[in-house]
């Protein structure tokens, strides 16, 4: 065959390919056959698949995932912009509007609304299946209180587990909770008193500015990329007068942007805190949704001080029924077991057991990286949507890890009245300020890709993006109407 048919077989087949994802046949997260199986069904040879995949891959359309083949590439849209907060730390008021938001979403639980997986995404007949040879082997496991800082069997796993990630923990480094909250709720009772001020990414967990709330804390919103996370140089700043009593962070894909800081930001936010005594606490509890072959370190790595109170739960990753969280508090480690002590005493033996056997026996590992290919495949499809549904102008971020999109709606868009509107056809999500101390973010909201991909779902998605256009025009037409009328009065 000559160089000059070859050329053109191999370029007629990347359109043809490039054809299908303008039509939408393939569509972002989507698997191409494999470069053998096309050269089968094709009848051509390998090289030129090899060169139409390459072609492709030039065009920034597909890429290649180590492992598992070529994908269809997400489209790449330019994110929001860093967020520009007060300077001023505030007093926190999220618990009427949070309560506003449960009562509109209540028994909504899947689709856009909690940062949680679908119920159907765990390990629930394996964890049944364990939960009873525990208690076989085990009878008074239920009839017994446990011990205040966790069963040890757990604590030796959770230490075995860090170890990949370059934690260097022993048993003794760990206490076990009742989740990712209350690991917070000891971390920050440790390192705070009433009328302290807390620096925080903005915008951040609602859950965290509850309890914020609660305990009488004020917050310091510090700007943050929704890409790169927290801006160094504006904590740099906020920190230099000592008016700082804490600061939490997720460092590895936050809720609810998913943003990544990168090492080289770690160690220096690390060392920054550590020089000023300000504890950080760390919060990684979406640092196993990671996408690619390698885990980000969380802070916690590059800690040699004990400065860093590190917060992971197994709540979102293996059932959130169980409700087992951990702690790793560093320096504070003594205070944190006694207010473990006086919070709840200890966490249920049962599930702590169930769940060492889980990790003990390699079914966390398996579950996982099923669990991290899903995430990927539920957030490309999301990514899809939002580019195929939703108005010109709308910016959303394309986190490398976890299940949450951070979505930025076109000036004039108001997410809290869309929500009252979607709710009422079972279509929910997080509105933007929610994850404001200040009730910032009015134009944005945070959508979960929880739930595996569906019709349903993709209908669900389609008919909020017409009813963020419905609202869009209207504000348009008030805004047309309002200067008719200011125009006439000049």
């Amino acid at each position: 065959m000559s160089n000059e048919r070859a050329a053109t077989l191999y370029v007629a087949l990347a359109d043809e390919i490039a054809a299908q994802m303008a039509t939408g046949t393939l569509r972002a997260g989507d698997k191409l056959p494999s470069l053998r199986e096309l050269r089968d069904k094709r009848g051509v040879s390998l090289s030129t698949v090899t060169e139409a995949f390459r072609l492709l891959e030039d065009r920034g359309l597909i890429e290649a995932r180590p492992q598992s083949g070529f994908f269809v590439r997400h489209k790449l849209v330019e994110p929001p912009p860093t967020s520009r907060p007060s300077t001023e730390p505030a007093a926190v008021t999220v618990n009427r509007r949070l309560w506003d938001y449960l009562q509109l979403t209540r028994g909504k639980q899947h689709g856009f609304c909690y940062a949680v997986m679908a119920p159907e995404c765990f390990p629930n007949s394996q964890l049944q299946k364990l939960m009873n040879e525990a208690l076989r082997q085990s009878p008074t496991l239920l009839s017994e209180y446990g011990g205040t800082r966790g069963l040890e069997v757990l604590r030796r796993q959770v230490a075995r587990h860090a170890m990949e990630w370059g934690g260097r923990l022993s048993a003794d480094d760990v206490q076990i909770t009742a989740g990712g909250i209350e690991a917070l709720n000891l971390a920050l009772r440790a390192t705070t008193q009433p009328g302290d001020v807390v620096a925080v990414e903005s915008p951040t967990y609602f859950g965290l500015l509850q309890l914020f709330e609660s305990m009488g804390l004020k917050a310091l919103e510090i700007p943050t990329d929704p890409e790169h996370g927290i801006s160094l140089p504006a904590l740099e700043l906020a920190t230099r007068d000592g008016g700082v009593a804490a600061c939490v962070l997720m460092p590895n894909f936050s809720n609810p942007t998913g943003s990544l800081m990168s090492d080289t930001a770690k160690q220096q936010l690390v060392r920054l805190l550590a020089e000023r005594q300000v504890p950080l606490i760390e919060d990684d509890i979406y640092g196993e949704f990671y996408q690619g072959r390698e885990r980000p370190r969380p802070a916690k790595a590059f800690d040699e001080t004990g400065n860093v109170l590190y917060v992971a739960s197994y709540t979102k990753l293996v059932a959130p029924g169980m409700r087992v969280g951990w702690i790793a508090p560093g320096r504070y480690r003594s205070r944190v077991e006694i207010l473990k002590y006086i919070n709840t005493f200890s966490t249920p033996a049962i599930t702590q057991a169930t769940l060492a056997r889980f990790l003990e026996s390699g079914g966390y590992d398996h579950h996982m990286r099923r669990l991290r290919k899903l995430c990927n495949n539920q957030l490309a499809r999301l990514n899809d949507g939002l580019d195929r549904y939703f108005p010109a102008g709308t910016r959303w971020t394309q986190p490398k890890g976890g299940y949450l999109c951070w979505v930025e709606l076109p000036q004039g868009a108001d997410s809290t009245a869309l929500l009252r509107q979607s709710a009422d056809e079972g279509i929910s999500f997080a509105p933007g300020p929610l994850f404001s101390a200040r009730h910032a973010y009015r134009n944005y909201l945070r959508l979960c890709a929880g739930e595996p991909w569906s019709d349903q779902v993709e209908a669900r998605l389609r008919r909020l993006g017409e009813l963020v256009h419905r609202q869009l025009d209207a504000a348009s037409v008030r805004s047309n109407s309002d200067s008719h009328a200011l125009f006439e009065l000049g």
